[in-house]
């Protein structure tokens, strides 16, 4: 991955004023959720042009989990309004909207998008992450719905080359959010960290990113600034990784937990992983890494050093501690909901977790997360 620019947001956003005057940009396009009305950065793009001359179109005609319409609709906006730059504020969707805006802006918009051939294009994008969890500011990959059905879209050239930290657009963030997301990010570490395509390089992102989040979470609970700033650069970091490995089988069987029971996509990861973790290390023996059983046992006893435990049984159990001491719970799951379940994993998911998994032991997880604490 190229380097990516950092900025920090000040008081002012003076190094943003800067940034895009350096940039010589005439018009940007702001991809924006339903956030922007609440934070600071919303008085700052109102008056951009007055400031500086540059216009702003502002884009919001999406929703959470977005629809290829709307992307097609950014599109079409995108190309008509003659901007130079796009720019996001927002969760995952905000920034997964923009970067399919800036990948499909030069693509023929009578064909499906989703089925042309992609060609790279240089159109700048900058993703200001209003949430510290998804990373979506640091890896190559966006999701959207077509026809019901999930697309994951993959290509180097969809990661922004700049990125604001702005700690502010943490404090209105509901609790529930918070928690959620820190627990994505640190799931993203985690599942990189034992992934089969790691490097050495994702491994140092998944250790970084596995410190900061343990070494603020309390913080970060607890709405400081200096936490917050700090948890937003582990969820990038994090990002890094999973931009490096992908997810692994938490994450696959997450997923459906969302659909079904309405839950956060962090909080769905957190009760898979916090099972996964513990069978995992009974089952060594059913190593699927090439690099074998030894070294994935090397790798967890990495994980446990990570989250300054003793061993890697102790660290599954403080990611349970972690999960429970957060009171993010288990929904209530009927009977014949675990018949969807245990068919809703994606398999080439499974091709990146180190542990071979089969349908019977896959049920056998689910009723595991799903199982109601005392």
């Amino acid at each position: 991955m190229k380097e990516q620019l950092i900025l920090k947001g000040s008081e002012n956003y003076a190094e943003l004023d800067t940034y895009f005057k350096e940039q010589q940009y005439k018009r940007i396009f702001l991809v924006c959720d339903a956030s922007l009305p609440f934070l600071r950065l919303n008085d700052y793009f109102k008056t951009l042009k007055e400031r500086t001359g540059i216009d702003v179109v502002f884009f919001d005609d999406f929703q959470p989990n977005p629809l290829y319409e709307s992307v097609y609709n950014g599109v079409a906006l995108f190309n008509s309004s003659d901007c130079d730059a796009i720019a996001a504020i927002g969760g995952g969707s905000a920034i997964d909207v923009a970067k399919c805006i800036k990948l499909y802006s030069n693509m023929d918009p009578a064909v499906n998008y989703l089925q042309q051939e992609i060609v790279p294009n240089d159109v700048p994008l900058m993703a200001i992450p209003t949430t510290a969890g998804t990373g979506s500011e640091a890896t190559r990959y966006a999701v959207i719905y077509y026809n019901d059905a999930k697309q994951s879209v993959t290509h180097e050239s969809m990661i922004p080359s700049a990125v604001l930290m702005d700690s502010s657009a943490l404090k209105t963030l509901p609790l529930y959010q918070k928690k959620s997301t820190m627990l994505d990010a640190l799931c993203h570490s985690i599942e990189s960290f034992w992934s089969v395509n790691s490097t050495e390089e994702s491994r140092v992102y998944s250790r970084n990113a596995i410190e900061m989040v343990l070494a603020n979470m309390d913080g970060y609970i607890a709405n400081d600034d200096e936490a917050n700033a700090a948890m937003l650069i582990a969820a990038n970091t994090a990002g890094k990784a999973i931009n490096i490995t992908q997810t692994t089988a938490g994450h696959a069987m997450c997923y459906k937990l969302t659909s079904l029971y309405g839950i956060a996509h962090g909080h769905a990861a957190a009760l898979c992983d916090r099972v996964l973790f513990p069978w995992m290390l009974a089952h060594t023996d059913r190593c699927i890494d090439p690099r074998g059983e030894e070294y994935l046992k090397g790798v967890f006893a990495g994980i446990a050093e990570a989250m300054g435990c003793r061993s890697p049984e102790e660290a599954a159990a403080k990611l349970n501690q972690i999960v429970s001491a957060l009171d993010l719970k288990a929904p209530a799951a009927a009977a014949e909901d675990f018949d969807v379940l245990k068919t809703s994993v994606n398999p080439v998911r499974l091709k990146n977790h180190p542990v071979r998994l089969d349908e019977e032991t896959i049920d056998a997880l689910y009723h595991e997360i799903l199982r109601q604490e005392n």
